[in-house]
Parts: structure tokens; sequence; C-alpha cells
């Protein structure tokens, strides 16, 4: 009884400690372009350091057993470069407030879609009203931040948007083929690593020589290894300890958290249009979730 109560707070403790390590990551990836580094290099980083731990792992656990070759193609394409640096651009362009809006906010529509498009499965009545909060606010903060934070702000949020349909088609996939923490690591980071690196290396433009020391070792150990590495296991153990509904419920959290964090590190500013519309797909976020456990 005793271990299943530590569990359970355990639990709890490793989602809210993904709220805070994602709305982290949202203000890092914004403070990387006052660091010298290109979008490139933080793919670089993401990819190859977070290699050093997965591939001595990967041999150890040989992940790719059970996967099909389209499987592994597909997988690693999604949690691929493209979709990186889809969203590394974004925050070019839009606050980091933004990026938690428009990548973790608009997630529960994607899901909405998928299900209607790909196993015909019509949303409830609650997933509808939670989604139709959350394109009302998502529209009314696209808006605001035309008015507020420069007209090429919904260029941000669109390559967010993006971002979050190519993450939408990584959650259905790997509920569709029951995937393992290891096998999403070995095509999410190993497997993108080998056909990355190379690329980056030969080709494309890179700030690395001449980052100043401090920014860089920021950026390297926390695009390398901490939302990899660290936050798959987080969110794993809270999935498993507290169920799909709970965890789902608490990351709902990340929008807000990555707004707050922005205005006290980075001194963005949230009209009252803004703040309003957050709490409203906040709640939509709240509403849409399934409650089911594991």
């Amino acid at each position: 009884m005793t271990t299943s109560i530590s569990s359970h707070y355990s639990g709890y403790a490793a989602a809210w400690a993904i709220v805070f390590v994602w709305s982290f990551w949202l203000i890092v990836s914004r403070i990387a372009n006052d660091s010298g580094l290109t979008i490139y290099d933080l793919a670089a980083m993401r990819y190859g350091l977070a290699a050093l731990v997965a591939v001595p792992l990967c041999l150890y656990y040989k992940p790719w057993r059970g996967l099909r070759l389209t499987q592994i193609a597909l997988l690693s394409f999604i949690l691929g470069p493209v979709y990186i640096l889809f969203v590394f651009s974004g925050f070019l362009y839009a606050p980091a407030a933004h990026g938690g809006i428009f990548m973790n906010g608009v997630l529960p529509l994607f899901s909405i879609l998928f299900g209607i498009v790909l196993v015909r499965t019509a949303p409830s009545l609650r997933q509808v009203l939670g989604a139709t909060l959350i394109l009302a606010s998502a529209i009314v903060l696209a808006w605001d931040a035309v008015v507020t934070s420069g007209a090429n702000a919904w260029i941000g949020d669109l390559f967010f948007v993006i971002g979050a349909l190519f993450f939408s088609s990584f959650i259905v996939l790997s509920e569709r083929w029951n995937l393992g923490a290891m096998q999403i690591i070995f095509c999410g980071t190993v497997v993108n690593a080998v056909l990355y690196l190379p690329v980056w290396a030969l080709w494309l433009p890179s700030g690395l020589a001449s980052a100043p020391l401090g920014p860089l070792l920021l950026q390297a150990v926390y695009q390398g290894f901490v939302p990899n590495l660290i936050g798959l296991l987080f969110i794993a153990h809270a999935s498993r300890t507290i169920g799909n509904g709970n965890t789902s419920s608490i990351l709902a959290a990340v929008p807000g958290g990555g707004a707050l964090l922005g205005v006290l590190i980075l001194g963005e500013s949230l009209s009252p249009i803004s703040i309003a519309a957050l709490i409203s797909l906040t709640v939509g976020l709240l509403i849409s979730v399934r409650r089911r456990s594991l």
C-alpha cells in the first residue's frame, strides 16, 4: 500500500516536472536566437548529443526488433529535422509563449481530426466543446500577436502549428503501434543523428565556433538531453502510474507555464486579451482531455 501511494505521488511529481521541462524549453529555445547558434546547430544538438546516451542503450535493448523498415522510416521522419526545424524557426518570429499555445495547445484539435479521418471515430460533446474553446482562443491569440508582437508573429505561429501536426502524428502512431520508449528514442534520436549530422557538418550554416561558452552549454544540455531523454522518461512514468487522462490534464498547464516564464524571464508582455484567451485555452484543454487510465 505504501509503495502504491509513493508511486502515485511520484507519478504526479513526474507530470508536473514535464510541465516545467517543456515550459522552460520554450524559453531556452527562444533565447537561442541571441546565442549566435543557428537553428541547424540546435537540431544537431538535439539529435547528436542525445545519441551519445541513446546509442549504448539501443545496442543493449535492440529496440529495432519488432519494427518494420517502413515504421522506422515514417517515425524517424515525423520526429526528424523537418519537424524540429519548423519548431525552432517559429521562435525566430513569435514569442516563447506562443510555442506552448500553438504546439501543445492545439494538439487536441489534431487528435479529433485524426480520429475522424483515420478511425472514423466521432468526437464526444465534451471534446467538441473543448476543441471549440481551443480554436477560438488560438484565433484570438494569433490576432492579438499581430497587433502586439509584430506583423510577422503569425509566421512563427504557423510554424508552431505545423510542428504540432507532426507531433500529433507521432502520438497517433505511437498509440496504434504500441511503441515502447526505447523504440521512440531509437527512431527519434539515433536514426536522425545518423542521417542529419553529416548533412549539418558538411553543408548547413553554423555558429557553433563563435558562440559564447555559457549560452552554448545551456543549449547543449537542454536541447541535447532534457526534453528528448529526461522528458520522455517522465512522461512514461507519469502515464504508467497516474494514467493518460491525469497526465494530459496536468500537461494542459504547459501553455500557461510557458507564457508565465516568458513574462518573468524574457520580459514578454501579455495583453488582457491574450491573458483571457490563454485562460480560455487552458479550460478548453482540460475539457477535451479523455479521462481514461492505463
